[in-house]
């Protein structure tokens, strides 16, 4: 049990460092559409991806690499929450348009990305 809380713990620090480092260094390029977010949530979709595939092909792997990747790193990574403070910010300024497409792109391009990152294990067979 206290290699799962270590595994998660670890991993989710991480993962926040990351997402914390990207908004730093991206989000001032477009306040609009703060890119960050956006390419925290779709790095994390694309290696939620893999490590699904990859965990799904070899089901040996511990648990806690399992809890370090998907739960820790990709949950500390992935910003639902932020991206949510984001588009209830647009809607309040009357920007119902950019929270619309912020929405849009978000959710389509992480879903895409979980796609290409489980077709990207699929392929290495």
């Amino acid at each position: 049990m206290y290699l799962s809380i270590l595994a998660v713990g670890i991993g989710g620090a991480l993962g926040s460092l990351f997402r914390w480092f990207l908004g730093l260094r991206l989000n001032a390029v477009y306040p609009n559409l703060p890119l960050g977010t956006f390419a925290a949530n779709v790095i994390a979709g694309y290696v939620i991806g893999v490590a699904v595939a990859w965990f799904a092909r070899f089901p040996d792997i511990s648990l806690e690499w399992r809890l370090f990747i998907i739960t820790g790193l990709m949950g500390g990574l992935s910003t639902f929450s932020t991206f949510s403070a984001e588009v209830v910010a647009h809607l309040q300024q009357g920007r119902y348009g950019w929270a619309a497409g912020e929405i849009a792109i978000h959710v389509t391009a992480s879903v895409v990305m979980t796609i290409l990152g489980i077709a990207t294990v699929s392929l290495a067979r």
